[in-house]
């Protein structure tokens, strides 16, 4: 994997994220299609966390301290720890994005580091900021999906209309 792609692609998401998070009504962004699943406030706060909270300080982590194990976290916890529902959407929103941009901005600092430097998961095994980084990325494109499949079930269920003329989901 290309750093250098790698970082390119974490910035053009971040786009996608602003089209697909940004101007939400509030009820679409506290509805959910079913009981146990997240709502978009849930799914942006848990992004702005693991902005702050995971890949990137990882990262970081294994550059300047690869020979400890990494601390452990629980982003499950984090919903009720950090109290998600109680969250402004439009301000977590905006600090995620740029908190994205702050990761990138540093990342494209990072091009000539030991991208290959590894250190201990604690559950995982060895793992290379190589790994992190792409892992971020597919995080991204998880959560992209997630929210589209989302945003089709809010169309659908506030719509009452049949869809099919759109095409199979």
């Amino acid at each position: 994997m290309d750093i250098k792609y790698a970082i390119n692609q974490l910035k053009q998401n971040q786009t996608v994220f602003k089209g697909l998070l940004q101007n939400k009504l509030p009820e679409e962004s506290l509805w959910r299609p079913e009981e146990g699943k997240w709502c978009l406030l849930e799914i942006a706060c848990h992004l702005l966390d693991e902005e702050q909270k995971d890949f990137k300080a990882r990262i970081q982590y294994i550059f300047e301290q690869p020979e400890y194990d990494l601390p452990s976290i629980n982003p499950v916890a984090w919903i009720k720890e950090h109290d998600y529902m109680s969250k402004n959407y439009e301000e977590v929103v905006a600090t995620f994005l740029d908190e994205r941009q702050q990761s990138v901005t540093w990342l494209r600092g990072q091009i000539d580091a030991n991208w290959e430097q590894k250190l201990k998961h604690p559950k995982l095994g060895e793992m290379s900021a190589k790994l992190f980084l792409a892992n971020w990325l597919a995080h991204d494109y998880l959560h992209i999906r997630q929210i589209l499949r989302l945003q089709y079930n809010f169309l659908k269920s506030h719509s009452r209309l049949n869809l099919d003329y759109a095409g199979n989901w």
